[in-house]
């Protein structure tokens, strides 16, 4: 009898390790990977200097709009999903509430170009970022990502994903106009 007690507990554990693992699988399934937090969020953004797309001999830096609140949109021409939020990138930059930017994303200068052409080029301004350097400094998980950075150059907001006509309504335009105000 000793030793049928004895391997009770040995049993038991490691069920319950694989209860326990099962439990945290189903509670991160019902998660939504858009709304993953950032670090970043209330941080300054990353600095850097890239080349314009449309004028490599000049630079951009995140600095040329202290003062300003902006949206950063990285994008590239090879992501389909860039394209399905395209229209609502494009509505928000026609409202004219905020500069928006584009992050042009390990994209051949001349493709990134074209697709703007064949969709039309709602940014201020886009940055090359070939290297994905950048990218990779602003947390970026994949393209398309839509940050908002305020007045002082801190990130308020990140959206991982393309942006909907939804989340522009209800999250980015809320977000920009009270920046706005502050």
């Amino acid at each position: 009898m000793a030793n049928g007690t004895a391997s009770l507990p040995r049993f038991l554990v490691p069920l319950g390790v694989f209860g326990a693992l099962v439990i945290l699988l189903g509670v991160g399934l019902t998660l939504n990977p858009r709304e993953v937090p950032s670090p970043l969020i209330g941080k300054p953004a990353p600095q850097f200097s890239l080349p314009q797309l449309h004028a490599p001999d000049r630079m951009f830096a995140p600095a040329d709009l202290s003062g300003r609140v902006w949206v950063l949109n990285v994008w590239a021409s090879w992501c389909p999903p860039c394209l399905v939020e395209h229209p609502h990138i494009t509505n928000l930059a026609r409202m004219g509430i905020a500069p928006v930017v584009g992050l042009n994303y390990k994209d051949r200068r001349e493709e990134a170009i074209n697709w703007l052409r064949r969709h039309g080029d709602p940014y201020e301004l886009s940055a090359s970022d070939i290297a994905g350097r950048i990218a990779i400094d602003y947390g970026v998980y994949g393209v398309p990502e839509t940050y908002v950075i305020d007045q002082r150059g801190v990130i308020r907001y990140k959206h991982i994903g393309p942006v909907t006509a939804d989340i522009v309504k209800k999250k980015i335009v809320p977000l920009i106009r009270d920046l706005g105000r502050g």
